[in-house]
């Protein structure tokens, strides 16, 4: 019993320190930088490839310990990002949340849940890279958005 209760201790332990170092925090400047040519969205072809893996490199540090390297989340602790009515039917806000983290982490299905989304990134750019990283990974096909679509999105720290 007590083995068993260790194990488990030690396991809340290390997903608990996953989580944190994972997640959250916009881990730089707290400056809005501006789009330099490397983020630059071409109105018809979508992101470059110098910003998809920027979106990659921010997935990979910030997002995959919630919604795992695949993009299917931990059931009922983390949302999958894979074909999310969320992510690809209201991807303004899903900058948002990426930007300001949320409280109220949507719904997938019957699935609620229980966890909080902290920030993740502290500007526009890198948020939109991330999210253009998802909106065409996992199975996505869900197009991109631009960073002149979200200025408007108040940043709040």
């Amino acid at each position: 019993m007590k083995t068993k209760r260790l194990l488990f201790l030690v396991l809340a332990g290390f997903f608990g320190l996953t989580m944190f170092a994972s997640c959250g925090g916009g881990g730089g400047s707290q400056e809005q930088t501006s789009a330099d040519e490397s983020t630059k969205m071409e109105a018809t072809d979508g992101p470059d490839a110098a910003q998809m893996a920027k979106g990659e490199k921010i997935y990979n540090e910030k997002c995959f310990a919630c919604h795992q390297k695949d993009g299917n989340g931990i059931p009922n602790a983390f949302p999958t990002l894979v074909g999310s009515d969320f992510l690809l039917n209201h991807t303004k806000e899903a900058v948002a949340q990426v930007l300001n983290g949320s409280e109220h982490v949507p719904s997938h299905g019957d699935v609620k849940y229980p966890a909080p989304m902290p920030p993740q990134v502290d500007n526009y750019e890198d948020a939109v890279a991330v999210i253009n990283y998802v909106l065409n990974n996992f199975g996505n096909d869900g197009g991109y958005i631009t960073v002149d679509e979200v200025k408007d999105i108040e940043i709040i720290r």
